[in-house]
């Protein structure tokens, strides 16, 4: 069973949780609003057919950026999708019912599954870009806030350590 497979089925399966919809972030957008599904994007999915996505031009990744398989970089590890794509696959999968049975007649025997998310990305590159970048800048922010603060709690403990030693007397040595 794969990840989005999974995560439909559990969020099919959290009947008592309120509607994606309706859950909100701490500056007020909805769910649908931080991963951009807009009605703009359901649209544009709704217009995707198979042929849209057998007839898509795919490259391979290590192709495309002239990588090629050595084995200092055949051993390195590469998600598919980041943490955002991901949840945006699954809102835009329970939202647009006709994505959900293409991709269901082309994984996998048709395409891999990484491929038609490569493929369903890039089409809707126009759409997403910027809920995207949102969510890596929220994030960024989030990081420097822990670092930030995590940098302030070892200076304090720093501080209490250098407080401590400097408190206790110093005993000499006696010969």
């Amino acid at each position: 069973m794969n990840w989005i497979t999974r995560n439909l089925t559990w969020t099919s399966e959290k009947t008592k949780t309120p509607n994606p919809q309706s859950q909100s972030n701490p500056e007020g957008e909805n769910e649908d609003q931080l991963y951009g599904i807009t009605e703009d994007l359901i649209n544009c999915v709704k217009s995707f057919t198979i042929d849209t996505f057998k007839n898509f031009p795919l490259q391979d990744e290590d192709e495309a950026t002239g990588v090629e398989d050595t084995p200092m970089n055949s051993t390195r590890t590469r998600k598919d999708l980041s943490q955002w794509q991901e949840r945006h696959a699954t809102l835009i999968l329970s939202r647009v019912k006709e994505l959900s049975q293409i991709r269901y007649k082309l994984c996998p025997g048709r395409l891999k599954e990484k491929q038609f998310w490569s493929i369903y990305f890039k089409l809707v590159r126009d759409h997403v870009i910027e809920y995207e970048l949102r969510a890596i800048q929220r994030e960024k922010l989030k990081r420097m806030a822990m670092e930030e603060e995590k940098s302030s709690n070892s200076n304090e403990i720093e501080v209490e350590m250098s407080e401590t030693k400097h408190g206790e007397p110093i005993e000499s040595p006696q010969s």
